[in-house]
């Protein structure tokens, strides 16, 4: 199954048996059809026998679904030996009428439109031969689709082929059928190069692990023989079989196949690493966190394979186009054959041999192929820039696109609190302060508590010993320094212990209204100090905003159930055009409507659990992949793999593109057809040239969609 008219023919033949056409999904990609819900009792070999209907044949799948079966690759094989024989005899044919027929007009026909054609014996053979090898996977195709009544590709051309063969035209026969099969098979290798991008993904991840052992031997076993906790040891220069968490050894891991990211990541004891990721100079001890068939790797392959069943609108308008196409066209080469010499006299062979023009003309190739290799490498470069795209009809959908909303924790914001302001008082000093603050929390796995220890490990506080040290469940913790008890807590314990002064209310107050979350550090007898933690913003986010605005989008929304003064300082320092606070996620669901109501194409950007409802209510919704719950990247139709904000302008561009070389394909595949019907009517457009033409215009806008895999510059 290589082009959108053979998936159109099984809609027809298959539907009737499996309880109709929307229990069919058809993978492209893949060259697979899935038959969702069938019908109680429906046996695998009906299926195949009404694919068998069609000239095609079915294989049940077995296991995955990755590369093509042996009886498929023959088959391909087979298509190029007989396009390549049929142009060979052809040459022989047309040299032998040369020989022995008086020359090269007389081999071309130079009497007119094959009138009085008489060919020699051989190379009439030799024309036969090159008509039954090239047309070995076409005729079965059409006898069947004229059996059915239903007119497609492979009927137009084999009446267009038969008809020249009947009024003597061997020579424009013969070339027609080489240059239609060579078309189906060029057809064939660009969606085989598109499937094979994609297909990439399957050996990203290495067939074997080697597992430690209780006794620091290493055991070779399969991915899938992993048990999730096992430890595993990755080589230097060797690809990550499993997603894990670093356990011991440092090293720089390339990331771009699974995030998209140029530059390699940093890895240290506790950072995660995802399968098919490539490590660096340093040997990695790792801690299996998934099973193999459920790590970001196997994600993204199911995604990918998945988005092919969700066809764009300009997929299926073409569709639609070329099932009312075909027979019109049909009916308008029957009249041109009969019509005008019934009206105006004269001979009949002229008129027919101008139908049999133009029903190859008409032929659909390029138009129907136009479409969905486009969409296939534009899905494809997508996937290899760190942006899932799950369909052809999300691919579209971000060029018009004219409000974005975002969440703030976890897609504007890291999602980690970090040190932002120290202010340490009553003569206390910044490092006195981190030291015992950092003392206190050391043993507390709470975010605040990490980012308080994190940010005194990067000044290189030394931790001062703690005595007695308790937590205060709900509020903070006590500990002992040098004999002196101190405390550590929110404004709230400080309230509770009564040493809130008037300078210390205002500095809290000030802190608070610039987003932070503060934590007081104090003593029996005074308050030590504040520290001022606030979930940063995205580094890339100030870049992402400015090429959202370039690129057009009209609107850019932050939504929050964080409080309010943070979220003002966070949508400030973003530079959205407005922002909604203290919002649950039926807030977040009616904000999204109103914005769709006003813009029409919104999309929206989260990454938890509480941002899917939101997600699913956007026109478009974009899930942040890499840090993001399983729920908000089920529900999205795109996933960032690599939580990178400034693949979402790129993916407007890249979307953009794709649908101006959509549109590029479509007008240039009608304009050809347009300007040969009018040659045909005319008396100038012979069946080889036509052919000919619609060759390559096939091959035109195969190569233009093509240019897609290399993907896009950011809008």
């Amino acid at each position: 199954m290589d082009c959108a008219e053979e998936i159109a023919v099984l809609k027809r033949e298959v539907a009737s048996r499996v309880g109709g056409e929307d229990r069919l999904v058809f993978n492209l990609l893949e060259g697979t059809m899935t038959v969702q819900s069938p019908p109680a009792g429906l046996a695998p070999g009906a299926v195949e026998e009404a694919v068998a209907r069609t000239g095609m044949r079915a294989e049940l799948l077995r296991g995955q679904a990755g590369s093509l079966s042996r009886a498929g690759r023959s088959e391909r094989h087979g298509r190029m030996v007989l396009t390549a024989l049929s142009g060979l005899f052809t040459v022989a044919g047309f040299l032998t009428h040369v020989w022995l027929g008086g020359g090269i007009a007389a081999a071309l026909g130079s009497e007119g439109l094959g009138l009085g054609h008489r060919l020699p014996a051989l190379t009439a053979v030799l024309y036969a031969l090159a008509i039954g090898c090239g047309g070995f996977y076409v005729l079965p195709k059409a006898w069947l689709a004229a059996r059915r009544l239903q007119p497609d590709i492979n009927l137009l051309m084999t009446l267009a082929v038969l008809g020249a063969a009947v009024i003597g035209e061997g020579f424009e026969a013969a070339t027609v059928t080489v240059l239609f099969s060579l078309s189906l098979t060029l057809e064939a290798w660009s969606i085989g190069r598109a499937r094979r991008a994609v297909a990439t993904l399957l050996n990203l991840a290495p067939p074997v692990v080697r597992l430690k052992r209780a006794d620091h031997d290493e055991l070779e076993v399969s991915p899938d023989q992993v048990a999730v906790g096992a430890i595993f040891i990755v080589r230097p220069g060797e690809r990550i079989a499993l997603d894990g968490e670093v356990v011991s050894g440092t090293s720089a891991v390339n990331q771009a196949p699974i995030t998209g990211e140029s530059q390699p990541a940093a890895k240290a004891p506790g950072d995660p690493v995802f399968a098919g990721t490539i490590n660096g100079d340093g040997a990695l001890e790792v801690r299996s966190i998934k099973p193999a068939s459920e790590t970001t790797l196997a994600h993204i392959i199911r995604l990918v394979r998945g988005a092919q069943a969700k066809r764009a609108r300009s997929e299926q308008w073409v569709d639609r186009f070329a099932r009312v196409y075909t027979p019109a066209v049909m009916a308008l080469a029957a009249t041109v054959a009969v019509v005008p010499p019934l009206l105006w006299g004269g001979p009949a062979f002229p008129w027919f041999y101008r139908a049999l023009v133009l029903l190859v003309i008409a032929c659909p190739c390029a138009l129907v192929i136009s479409t969905p290799v486009s969409i296939v490498a534009g899905l494809a470069a997508s996937a290899r820039h760190g942006v899932l795209v799950k369909g052809g009809m999300y691919l579209e959908l971000p060029a018009r696109i004219r409000a974005v909303v975002f969440d703030k924790t976890g897609t504007l914001t890291r999602g980690e609190l970090e040190v932002a302001e120290v202010l340490p008082l009553s003569g206390h000093s910044e490092a006195e302060l981190i030291s015992r603050g950092a003392a206190m929390e050391a043993r507390s796995d709470h975010p605040i508590a990490r980012a308080i220890v994190s940010y005194a490990r990067r000044q290189g506080a030394e931790l001062e010993p703690a005595d007695d040290l308790r937590i205060v469940q709900g509020k903070g913790a006590t500990a002992r320094f040098k004999g002196k008890t101190y405390w550590l807590g929110s404004h709230r314990y400080l309230e509770e212990r009564g040493q809130e002064t008037e300078e210390a209310h205002r500095l809290l107050e000030a802190m608070a209204d610039t987003g932070m979350t503060v934590v007081v550090v104090g003593s029996d007898t005074h308050l030590c100090g504040l520290i001022g933690l606030r979930d940063a913003l995205r580094p890339e986010v100030g870049r992402a905003i400015h090429e959202l605005r370039q690129a057009g989008v009209r609107r850019l929304v932050m939504l929050t159930g964080d409080n309010a003064p943070t979220a003002k300082v966070i949508a400030r320092s973003a530079g959205v055009d407005e922002h909604a606070a203290e919002l649950l996620p039926q807030d977040k669901v009616a904000a999204v409507e109103r914005l769709v109501h006003r813009y029409g194409v919104v999309a929206m950007v989260g990454d938890g659990v509480n941002d899917a409802p939101a997600m699913a209510r956007a026109t478009l919704g974009i899930a942040m992949g890499a840090a993001g719950s399983d729920a908000a990247i089920e529900t999205a139709d795109v996933a960032l793999m690599g939580d990178d904000l400034t693949r979402i302008p790129w993916l407007v561009g890249h979307s953009r593109r794709t649908m101006r070389v959509i549109r590029q394909n479509i007008t240039f595949s009608l304009l050809v057809k347009a300007v040969f019907v009018v040659l045909t009517f005319a008396g100038a457009a012979t069946l080889w040239s036509a052919i000919a033409a619609d060759m390559g215009a096939s091959l035109l806008v195969i190569f233009n969609g093509l240019r897609l895999l290399r993907g896009a510059p950011t809008a």
